[in-house]
């Protein structure tokens, strides 16, 4: 389903505020932006040892080419987020909407996303699929991106995907110092 990837993109493109505002290389690019940054090193001394010396470091630009697969997985997270505190509170379904809409999803498409908005992953049924640290910081940043958050509700859902997917604090807060940038 790759409408799933132009969905994706334009539904992170409509976060306002911040680095999301400035998603000129698209949501994609952002999404493995922010993977990116969540998993290097804290100190460049650090992130530079753990570098091979004959690879250079992933730029946004590799990283954000996700699967189909990944995207489905980043886009469900998304769904599951903006629903974590029990409503799809007006603001959001409106970006969700215009992400729709600007995408072109197709009949089939929009089907499965009613599905999803219907009944959301959960954290384990998310965590279960992701295979590495770099997919689970792309998945943690897509939720991350999907919802601000202001309840308590949507605060322990992030909280519990990070546990889920591994993620440790160090990691989580490069993803919020990036999205504050």
């Amino acid at each position: 389903m790759a409408e799933v990837k132009r969905v994706l993109d334009a539904l992170v493109r409509s976060r306002r505020g911040g680095l999301a505002a400035s998603a000129a290389l698209g949501g994609l690019a952002l999404i493995a932006g922010l993977a990116l940054r969540a998993t290097q090193q804290e100190t460049p001394a650090a992130a530079s040892s753990a570098q091979s010396p004959t690879k250079p470091p992933a730029t946004p630009f590799e990283a954000g080419t996700l699967s189909d697969d990944e995207a489905t997985l980043c886009l469900r997270i998304m769904v599951a987020a903006s629903a974590a505190d029990g409503v799809i509170d007006a603001r959001e379904r409106e970006r969700l909407d215009a992400a729709v809409a600007e995408s072109g999803l197709d009949l089939a498409g929009r089907q499965w996303l009613a599905r999803e908005l219907e009944d959301p992953a959960t954290i384990d049924e998310i965590a279960d699929r992701v295979q590495d640290p770099e997919s689970g910081a792309r998945v943690y940043a897509a939720a991350r991106l999907a919802i601000d958050p202001d309840t308590m509700q949507e605060r322990t859902f992030l909280r519990m995907l990070a546990e889920a997917l591994d993620l440790d604090e160090g990691a989580v807060a490069r993803v919020e110092s990036g999205l504050a940038a």
